[in-house]
């Protein structure tokens, strides 16, 4: 894993400097990655806000989720992934050497595609994380993280009298929400979302939904998504991706509405994708 930095007042390109935020939750500038010889994301500079929700959209293959790795580091367990570039939360440059990954990805919360409850208790898996850092000194303060996790998650009411039950026994729906609680029970500022809801009916995308739109009052949460619907639905900001690079990003309903770039007008007019 090579992660070049560059200064905290790197160069970026016009377009993206007019559109740059000023108290970015996250940043990222010239961000590339490599897979072995194949390049699959090009000079990515991103502004990521505080406590909104930002989507990221394009075909796929794009680079979208490729993205989104980099942002907790997970692409540094891929043999062969090379990123360069400088990423930074709250300023501080998380491929620093020096930076504790587990601390970080504490920090930075993810929650996959297809639902991962582990095989234990629902009680459990929200306890796993706060158990490995230490979040409580007791029973009683455990038992006050699961259920605020879960409450917020608005998963409570639904298995609050089954706490002992594995989680995988809950219904795909249920089980994002689990994972979620999961990401939420260690107190992240961030949570990542790949594709939450592409296993999930429409019932359960509906809820998942309308709980990133409750949960951005806390967290500042980026969501790759292939549904254009979706993203129009759920997101304050946009990012458009192809072939590797950021196209364009901007607030949602000016990416819907009047993108300025033609690449992007074909995406959601239905052209390609």
């Amino acid at each position: 894993m090579d992660m070049g930095t560059l200064p905290a007042g790197a160069a970026m390109s016009p377009a993206v400097a007019s559109r740059a935020i000023e108290g970015a939750k996250m940043t990222s500038r010239k961000v590339c990655v490599h897979y072995g010889q194949k390049q699959a994301l090009f000079d990515v500079d991103l502004d990521i806000p505080s406590r909104q929700v930002t989507a990221l959209i394009g075909p796929s293959g794009c680079g979208k989720s490729t993205y989104l790795r980099c942002l907790n580091r997970m692409n540094d367990v891929i043999d062969g992934c090379r990123v360069t570039g400088d990423i930074r939360l709250d300023g501080e440059n998380i491929y620093d050497p020096k930076l504790d990954v587990v601390m970080l990805r504490a920090r930075i919360g993810m929650v996959f595609q297809k639902p991962n409850p582990f095989p234990k208790s629902i009680y459990d898996n929200i306890a796993y994380g706060p158990r490995i850092h230490g979040m409580a000194a007791g029973k009683t303060e455990m038992d006050e993280i699961v259920q605020l996790s879960l409450e917020r998650a608005g998963l409570w009411n639904e298995v609050k009298d089954r706490l002992a039950q594995p989680g995988t026994g809950l219904s795909g729906g249920q089980q994002q929400r689990l994972c979620i609680a999961r990401a939420i029970a260690v107190s992240p500022e961030v949570i990542l979302m790949d594709e939450p809801c592409s296993a999930l009916d429409p019932i359960a995308t509906a809820k998942i939904e309308e709980l990133m739109d409750e949960l951005r009052e806390n967290y500042t949460i980026i969501i790759v998504t292939h549904s254009m619907q979706q993203a129009a639905r759920v997101s304050q900001k946009t990012a458009f991706f192809h072939l590797g690079y950021l196209v364009e990003w901007g607030d949602t309903e000016q990416i819907f509405t009047s993108p300025r770039d033609e690449r992007t007008q074909g995406y959601i007019t239905g052209r390609f994708g």
